[in-house]
């Protein structure tokens, strides 16, 4: 493909996108349109569906080093990330892991033009977007994994924080990264927190050039396909294993720590903290203070299941205590509500800045105190309404943040730490994705009060333009829309669904049940020696209730080499 130098990279198509970055004639396109891959979940809603369902993968070699190309089409569905996508995502970086733990260095790029989840199929891409995540934390102790966030939609929701997970970010001016679109930020916090229209708030809180120097991309580029291609070829060449920057936690709590949340704090006033927090890192984490004594089933089990084990932490809203269960050492994660929380739009038990890199702290000072002795289990306990939704959210980088809690738990799931998820409450998008879809195992209550979904059904009817009553009926077509968790457990990724449990109000004996269940669950994940996330695939409900995500795999696999 011979392109100008002046070529506008955000102009061309997702395809055209990928070919331009691999060496001219040396690509296949794998699960392209022939091989008619779409979803099966649009049509029954009356979407006419693509047949590579937004996802275009060009195999090939830059510089004559081997590369697989992952571009989202963004004119398909906004980007979004439904079951085949995802499932084409995850497939594929899987493939590139294989390769490289055989000796054949294979780099992917990931070209990013996407809002998230495909709302239409919810749970599918919640679900896809957290095996993306472990795939691409596994990768990188091979290969750089590289990220170009070009114009038109640029990277949102769940894919922002995949996008934090890469080696490296690259982004053109009119690019944006954010977890929270917009429109979803002044539907749940209002017009006066985040004016969805105002075009120069969006690009000076989340826009390229801010997004580069306030440290959440690496590389501004201009809007030019070569350019592109260039800056992509140099990190290969390098051929040094980058430092991601959800392993950076120190400077991150660092630049939380200098900023006055009673005041709203400008994008300049970001990048001077940005460069002020290189210089005052933390040396200790700071004293556990005392938060809001509020209730809810994450406080609630946290305290039930934790005994008298004494509790630790850095800020009042993540609860993390180290306990015993059988003979095993346990370290209990929980984030709960605190109404004192200096962020404000966190204090109702969301996931947000300091929150994820709290969990980040607390998972990663297990795997240092356990590296020469027994890997202890770590459980976090989920009861979480949402991610945080806020203009200092999306300035400081709460997209991140959920990022280094994702790549925590997902770092000691395989090096060996038995990881488990206990759901008591709601389990509700980025915040479930940052705290407990990285789980080997995942445990449940059933109960009315247990929902799993991918947001607020308030604005999945707003971004999806339904009414309400249009999606509720809409969750009948398609199980994975729905909230109720045995709807998210016909798909396949629970390790058990547990009757006879008083959620609200447990007593001894609920919890004895539980501790049993995560006993079992250890049992399980030695007992199946694997510690990545194919066994989510490999259950009987899985079989059914993600058929297109195992033909996805079976077809790649098939064409890869």
């Amino acid at each position: 493909m011979s392109r100008s130098l002046k070529t506008s990279f955000v102009e061309c198509s997702g395809r055209e996108r990928a070919h331009g970055i691999l060496d001219d004639g040396t690509y296949n396109e794998l699960l392209g349109p022939w091989d008619d891959l779409e979803s099966p979940h649009l049509e029954p809603q009356g979407i006419v569906p693509q047949s590579d369902d937004g996802v275009i993968i060009a195999k090939g070699t830059i510089n004559e080093q081997p590369a697989v190309v992952i571009s989202i089409e963004g004119n398909f569905q906004g980007g979004g990330i439904g079951e085949v996508s995802g499932a084409k995502i995850a497939g594929v970086l899987e493939m590139a892991l294989k390769d490289c733990e055989a000796g054949i260095k294979t780099i992917p790029v990931l070209v990013f033009d996407t809002g998230g989840v495909r709302l239409q199929e919810a749970n599918y891409g919640l679900l896809s977007i957290a095996e993306i995540g472990a795939a691409i934390v596994a990768l990188r102790r091979y290969v750089p994994v590289i990220a170009v966030i070009p114009g038109k939609i640029g990277a949102f929701g769940g894919m922002s924080i995949t996008a934090g997970l890469c080696s490296a970010i690259i982004m053109t001016r009119e690019g944006r990264l954010g977890l929270n679109g917009p429109e979803v930020i002044e539907q749940e916090a209002g017009i006066r927190e985040f004016d969805s229209k105002d075009r120069p708030l969006i690009w000076g809180t989340i826009g390229g050039e801010q997004r580069t120097a306030s440290g959440f991309a690496d590389v501004l580029i201009e809007d030019e396909t070569e350019a592109i291609k260039e800056v992509v070829s140099s990190i290969i060449e390098d051929d040094t294993i980058l430092v991601p920057r959800t392993e950076k936690v120190r400077r991150y709590i660092a630049f939380l720590n200098l900023v006055n949340t009673k005041k709203r704090l400008s994008p300049d006033e970001a990048k001077l903290l940005w460069s002020r927090s290189e210089k005052e890192l933390v040396q200790s984490n700071p004293p556990f203070l005392e938060g809001d004594k509020a209730t809810g089933r994450g406080k609630t089990w946290f305290d039930l299941l934790r005994g008298d084990a004494l509790e630790i932490g850095d800020v009042p809203s993540v609860r993390v205590a180290d306990a015993v269960i059988g003979k095993k050492k346990v370290r209990f994660i929980a984030v709960v509500p605190d109404a004192q929380n200096r962020f404000p739009r966190a204090r109702k038990g969301e996931v947000g800045l300091q929150e994820g890199w709290s969990i980040a702290n607390h998972v990663r000072e297990a795997i240092k105190e356990d590296k020469n002795s027994e890997k202890r289990a770590i459980v976090a306990i989920v009861d979480v309404p949402s991610q945080a939704y806020g203009y200092h959210e999306e300035l400081l980088g709460i997209h991140q943040a959920c990022a280094a809690a994702v790549d925590a738990y997902a770092s000691a799931r395989l090096i060996g730490h038995p990881v488990i998820s206990f759901i008591p409450g709601n389990a509700i998008s980025g915040a479930f994705l940052s705290h407990g879809l990285q789980a080997n195992r995942l445990i449940a209550l059933r109960d009315a009060g247990v929902n799993v979904h991918v947001m607020s059904k308030q604005s999945a009817a707003r971004i999806t333009q339904r009414s309400l009553e249009d999606l509720e009926a809409a969750t009948k077509k398609v199980p994975a829309m729905a909230y109720d968790i045995e709807s998210f457990d016909q798909l396949g990724a629970l390790f058990s669904l547990v009757d006879g449990v008083e959620a609200d109000t447990p007593k001894k004996k609920d919890r004895d049940i539980i501790y049993k269940e995560i006993e079992r669950a250890i049992e399980d994940i030695y007992m199946v020696r694997s510690m990545d996330l194919s066994v989510r695939l490999t259950s009987s409900f899985a079989l059914s209730g993600r058929a297109a995500s195992i033909l996805v795999r079976e077809k790649l696999n098939e064409q890869w080499n």
